[in-house]
């Protein structure tokens, strides 16, 4: 779960495993895969940012390759 704020300053949190979208226009918008939407005072890095930090917490993101490094590619050890 990740903490965030409504508009009128009231906090609460938010399952991060069913978040489909972060959006900024200007106000951040989060859609869950249900359709619900919150509209939210933090911005979408923050989100983002709390996302990752959870899903990293679960150990989620450990199971995700990174991405390969270009300049390692064909290098034998």
């Amino acid at each position: 779960m990740i903490g965030v704020t409504r508009l009128n300053g009231t906090k609460f949190h938010i399952n991060a495993l069913l978040i489909e979208t972060v959006e900024e226009t200007p106000d951040t918008i989060i859609t869950l895969t249900t359709g619900k939407k919150f509209i939210v005072i933090e911005n979408s890095s923050d989100v983002i940012r709390a996302i990752r930090h959870y899903l990293r917490s679960i150990g989620v993101l450990a199971a995700i390759p990174s991405p390969a490094d270009p300049q390692s590619e064909g290098a034998t050890s």
